[in-house]
C-alpha cells in the first residue's frame, strides 16, 4: 500500500508542468505513492493520505480540476478520515490562493482533515519564498522544494490531540438579543457535553486592526506574548488563546466577509504567532447567512487561520446556515438535528476516544 495519495489533475500544457515536476520529486522523496491524475479514476479515498498538486498555468485554470472537484462536492464522505495538503503551482502572481482554499472548503466538506499550514504555493516568480529563502540561505527554488518536503512530512506525520476535558475558546462580536449566530451557538453549545468553555466578545470596547508594524517591533512584543496596541485582544484573548484546545469563531455574513472586529483579531494573531504556533489547536465555525455566500465566509476562515496561523482544520470544520430575521434560526428545518451532529463532530475530533 503507497504511503499517499497524489491527487494531480491533468494539465494539457505540458511546458507549465516541468516545475511543479521537479517539486513533487522533492517533496515525495522516501515516501510511496499513487497518483490520480484524471476525474475517472478519481474514487473515495476514506482514511488515506493526500497530496493536491495542481499545476495552474497562466490563467489560474486546470480543466481536470474542475471535474474532480464535482466530484468531491457530489459526494460528501469521500474523503471520510483522511488528511491533506496542497502544492500548487501557477505561471502567474495570482490564483494559487483562491484555487488552494476553495478544494480546501470542497474537500474539508467531504472529511478531509488539514493539518496547520497545508499548503505550499509557487507564484511564476516565487518572490513568495523570499522570506523562506533568507531563512534557510538558499535560493527561492530551493526554498519551495524544501517546503514541499516538509509538507508532505507534515501530513504522514499527522497526529491530532485528544482531550479528556477539552478547553473551546468562542469568538465572536454579534449582539446577543438580535443574533441568529449566537442562537445556533447556543443550541450546539447545549450538545457539548463535560467542555470547558470560555466565550469572549469582541463587539464592546475598541478592536484596534493591525497596521504591520516592522518585523522587529512585532517579534519584540509577541515575544511576551503582546502587541503594541494592547488592549481586548491582548487583554482577553492572547492568554485565552493560549490555553483553549479548540478555537470556534462565530460568524454572521456580512457583505459576504467576517466582521471588522474578527477580521482584526485574526491579522492581530501575528504577533502571538511569533511566540508559538497553533499546530495543535482546531478551528471551529458557525456561519450564518441572511442570503448566500457562507462558502466564502468560510473560506476567508481557511486562509487566515488554517493555511496562514497554522491551526488544524478538522473535517467538516464549519456549520453553514440561512436565516435572516431575528430569531428566524429556530425556525429553520432539522435545524436542531444538525446542531446536536455539529457538536458531535467537534467532540470526535477532540475529546478522548
Amino acid at each position: 500500500m503507497a504511503d499517499i495519495i497524489l491527487i494531480r489533475p491533468h494539465c494539457r500544457e505540458k511546458s507549465k508542468t516541468k516545475r511543479l515536476s521537479a517539486i513533487l520529486e522533492s517533496s515525495l522523496a522516501g515516501y510511496t505513492y499513487d497518483t490520480i491524475t484524471t476525474v475517472e479514476e478519481f474514487e473515495e479515498l476514506k482514511n488515506k493520505k493526500l497530496l493536491f498538486a495542481i499545476s495552474l498555468g497562466e490563467s489560474g485554470i486546470n480543466l481536470e480540476l474542475y471535474g474532480i472537484l464535482k466530484k468531491i462536492r457530489l459526494d460528501r464522505s469521500c474523503f471520510e478520515g483522511s488528511v491533506g495538503g496542497f502544492i500548487v503551482d501557477g505561471n502567474s502572481e495570482l490564483y494559487t490562493k483562491s484555487i488552494a482554499r476553495e478544494l480546501a472548503f470542497s474537500a474539508n466538506l467531504a472529511g478531509c482533515t488539514f493539518p496547520g499550514k497545508p499548503l505550499v504555493e509557487g507564484t511564476r516568480s516565487l518572490n513568495n519564498f523570499n522570506v523562506v529563502a533568507r531563512k534557510l540561505d538558499t535560493d527561492n527554488l530551493q526554498a519551495y522544494m524544501h517546503s514541499g518536503h516538509a509538507l508532505v512530512d507534515s501530513i504522514m506525520n499527522f497526529n491530532p490531540p485528544r482531550h479528556k476535558k477539552p478547553k473551546i475558546l468562542v469568538l465572536h462580536a454579534s449582539n446577543y438579543q438580535k443574533s441568529n449566530t449566537i442562537n445556533l451557538w447556543h443550541m450546539v453549545h447545549d450538545h457539548l457535553g463535560d467542555c470547558e468553555v470560555t466565550e469572549v466578545s469582541l463587539r464592546n470596547g475598541a478592536v484596534v486592526d493591525c497596521i504591520g508594524c516592522p518585523y522587529k517591533t512585532c517579534k519584540h512584543f509577541g515575544t511576551t506574548g503582546n502587541c503594541v496596541y494592547g488592549g481586548v485582544i491582548v487583554e482577553q484573548v492572547y492568554p485565552a488563546i493560549m490555553d483553549c484546545d479548540a478555537l470556534v469563531m462565530l460568524c454572521p455574513n456580512y457583505n459576504d466577509a467576517i466582521s471588522a472586529n474578527l477580521s482584526a483579531f485574526i491579522n492581530r494573531l501575528t504577533a502571538l504567532l511569533r511566540m508559538t504556533k497553533f499546530y495543535d489547536k482546531y478551528l471551529f465555525s458557525i456561519i450564518v447567512s441572511g442570503y448566500s455566500g457562507s462558502d466564502i465566509v468560510a473560506q476567508q476562515l481557511i486562509s487566515g487561520l488554517n493555511m496562514n496561523k497554522t491551526f488544524i482544520l478538522p473535517g467538516r470544520f464549519s456549520m453553514l446556515e440561512t436565516a435572516n430575521n431575528a430569531g428566524s434560526i429556530y425556525h429553520v428545518d432539522g435545524i436542531q438535528d444538525r446542531a446536536s451532529a455539529f457538536a458531535n463532530n467537534i467532540l470526535s475530533y477532540i475529546g478522548e476516544v
